[in-house]
């Protein structure tokens, strides 16, 4: 065979027949997830921001335009662990979506609501280059798991940031809203059942509200409460809400409260409970829950 620089179609498929190998076919629809890592989007008073994006792709669509899904990591609203996830995400990555994982100030640099703005720039940051991670910008979603989850509900509900907009003229609004056994309420006195310092100062509601106490003070929990911000009139995007029964770091009745709130409300709200999952784990990234995850997004983008 000639050297020469060969595109694809142009390269001389071998077609010998070789004794005792078996030739499997392939479509090209094969999907690959490449990962980029540390990509900054912000800088906020010398403190710079990353994303952790994948990428879906095929060999007959290696720039495949694809749904984005914003998804704040978890972390008590302490520094994150921002790679924890991406083997899981990427699962979800293969069904043919954007992932970005967001970094956010922690509460060691800036009280809340930094964490809801700053995933908000990330959605922005992702829509106004769309095109460079091949992204459609009309299909944003945004998700996050434990304080990752209460973000994501922030973020999608709250519309008055315009002072917080890194990005001028372009929007942070989503399509959905997919929160996993997101830490979404302290109101109730067991809302993190094996945190004894629940909403001291040094608590993680505490230190994310500034250090304070926040025992006595029943507006501040309002405040970090999502149910306690969603009303009628409160613009919010379909909902899905995934928590375990058996959750020892997030009360799962939080998310139910939250459930019941948004109903009530009017909001298109859905809810799975898995039996005997605790806070996290495989169990929220089976076959099973992906498609749930899946269909939902796919309904919203309709």
């Amino acid at each position: 065979m000639e050297l020469k620089d060969w595109t694809y179609e142009e390269l001389p498929e071998f077609t010998e027949p070789v004794e005792g190998v078996c030739v499997l076919p392939t479509t090209g629809d094969e999907m690959s997830v490449t990962y980029l890592h540390d990509v900054e989007y912000a800088e906020i008073g010398g403190v710079k921001l990353h994303l952790q994006i994948l990428l879906p792709g095929t060999r007959n669509d290696p720039e495949m335009v694809c749904p984005c899904v914003v998804f704040v990591q978890g972390s008590a609203w302490l520094p994150q662990d921002v790679y924890a996830q991406l083997p899981r995400a990427s699962r979800l990555a293969a069904r043919g979506y954007v992932v970005a994982i967001v970094e956010y100030r922690h509460s060691g640099i800036a009280a809340f609501p930094a964490q809801i703005m700053d995933a908000r720039n990330a959605v922005r940051f992702l829509r106004k280059n769309a095109a460079l991670y091949h992204i459609d910008p009309e299909k944003m979603v945004i998700s996050g798991d434990s304080s990752g989850g209460h973000t994501a509900m922030f973020a999608g509900i709250i519309h008055d940031d315009e002072q917080e907009n890194l990005y001028p003229g372009v929007t942070a609004e989503v399509k959905a809203i997919v929160n996993y056994y997101g830490s979404t309420s302290v109101m109730a006195d067991d809302s993190n059942p094996i945190t004894a310092n629940h909403c001291a100062p040094d608590s993680p509601e505490g230190l994310v509200m500034g250090g304070v106490d926040m025992r006595d003070r029943p507006d501040l929990k309002r405040k970090l409460s999502v149910e306690c911000n969603i009303t009628e009139d409160t613009v919010a995007p379909p909902t899905l809400i995934l928590h375990g029964t058996k959750d020892r770091t997030v009360n799962c009745e939080g998310s139910v409260v939250l459930y019941r709130q948004m109903k009530k409300c009017g909001k298109d709200v859905t809810m799975y409970l898995l039996r005997g999952a605790d806070h996290g784990g495989p169990e929220f990234w089976t076959d099973n829950i992906l498609d749930i995850v899946d269909s939902f997004i796919r309904r919203c983008l309709q």
